[in-house]
């Protein structure tokens, strides 16, 4: 049976999703464009070869719509005859393109495939893709959940309370992050994943002078009198420094498999072991990240304790800390580089940008193998194994 390996994996520095971040004047094909002429320069592979290039991108709207990932490998320069989609799973948008992309190349559809994703949060913000007065959920959804379906921020909350999850262990967990991440930046540890572009050289939402002070000052993002009444468990914890930013920014990794790799003279950086995805409560909405982390462990055949470092996406603190409450996970061996919280959300770049950071420090590390998750919209999840070569 063949295997998918990753040969390679870049992303760009992650920019503040404002008008004035470092990487909200660069459209966002040209995000996109950026690490996929990085990755096959970085490989020296010819991009002739590629079979298929699948992107992920969340709000498919204005400059992210019209199939992004096409107009990004061509802007990269690119063949004509290669081809690109664009896929939505939410904030697992390029996760599950990484998965897609393997599957791909297990099953023989493939010989070699990039998985990739963008996000400009600056130019597109979240939820451009909902013209206002309309509802993108139907009428079913309005009879099966009467009460009416809650924000994600309204979810972390849940979590929080749910899991008896203080804000005083959200914000400690919001500054390990930051200091993770700046800890990386300074041992020169991001430096084989990252691209620099146009000057921009490092995430820019880092604050290595983040502290558990400076974080308890901060209000509550989401209070809503009405969600208050409606879910008096709440206790209005969830802050902006305890939960990840608006970001720019983009990611891509290049799949083949161990023969095509040898042929090619590629060297694989890890194997793509084992792949689940899961549905979970649309309220809860990010507790999916549970049950994804228990069906890829079943597939791998392996447990918990086989695992050498962890990826869990940093949506929010109480998210990775309700999942660590679950599973009994060691938060040395999770987001050892940093977080989302620190590093930064992209949406539809963070699964790929995720794998990236994972590839290089299993590497680093010399990890046998590695787990991401990662929670999405409307309760899902997706999870995978890695195993380093």
């Amino acid at each position: 049976m063949r295997d998918a390996v990753i040969v390679e994996a870049v992303r760009t520095p992650i920019g503040r999703g404002r008008p004035n971040g470092s990487l909200a004047h660069v459209h966002p094909v040209e995000l996109l464009a950026h690490t996929l002429r990085t990755l096959v320069e970085r490989s020296g592979v010819d991009p002739a070869l590629i079979d298929d290039v699948i992107g992920g991108t969340v709000d498919q709207v204005g400059e992210q719509a019209m199939n992004t990932t096409r107009y990004a490998v061509l802007s990269a320069g690119f063949p004509e005859s290669v081809p690109a989609t664009t896929v939505d799973r939410q904030c697992g948008s390029s996760q599950q393109a990484v998965h897609f992309a393997a599957q791909g190349v297990i099953s023989g559809a493939y010989d070699l495939v990039v998985a990739c994703g963008v996000e400009s949060m600056s130019r597109v913000p979240m939820w451009s893709n909902v013209p206002e007065g309309k509802d993108p959920f139907g009428p079913g959804i309005a009879e099966r959940y009467p009460e009416g379906l809650i924000p994600q921020g309204i979810s972390a909350e849940l979590i929080a309370a749910k899991w008896s999850i203080s804000r005083e262990e959200m914000d400690a967990f919001a500054v390990e992050s930051h200091r993770r991440a700046a800890e990386a930046w300074e041992s020169g540890l991001f430096a084989d994943e990252v691209a620099p572009l146009d000057g921009v050289t490092r995430d820019e939402c880092v604050r290595p002078g983040s502290s558990t002070e400076v974080l308890a000052g901060l209000k509550p993002a989401y209070y809503d009198p009405g969600f208050g009444e409606r879910f008096p468990q709440i206790d209005w914890n969830v802050t902006a420094g305890n939960a990840s930013p608006v970001n720019d920014g983009a990611s891509a990794v290049l799949i083949t498999s161990s023969e095509t790799a040898a042929r090619l003279g590629l060297r694989p950086l890890a194997r793509l072991h084992s792949f689940a995805v899961t549905g979970s409560d649309p309220l809860l909405m990010l507790t999916g990240v549970v049950p994804a982390t228990e069906k890829v462990l079943r597939r791998a055949s392996l447990t918990l304790d086989d695992i050498d470092l962890f990826e869990v996406n940093e949506a929010f603190a109480s998210v990775v800390l309700a999942w660590r409450q679950e599973t009994g996970a060691d938060l040395s061996k999770v987001n050892v580089h940093g977080g989302a919280i620190a590093i930064g959300h992209p949406l539809g770049a963070s699964g790929a940008r995720l794998t990236t950071t994972l590839v290089h420090a299993m590497r680093a590390r010399g990890a046998r193998y590695a787990l991401q998750t990662m929670c999405e919209a409307g309760g899902l999840a997706n999870a995978m194994v890695l195993e380093g070569l």
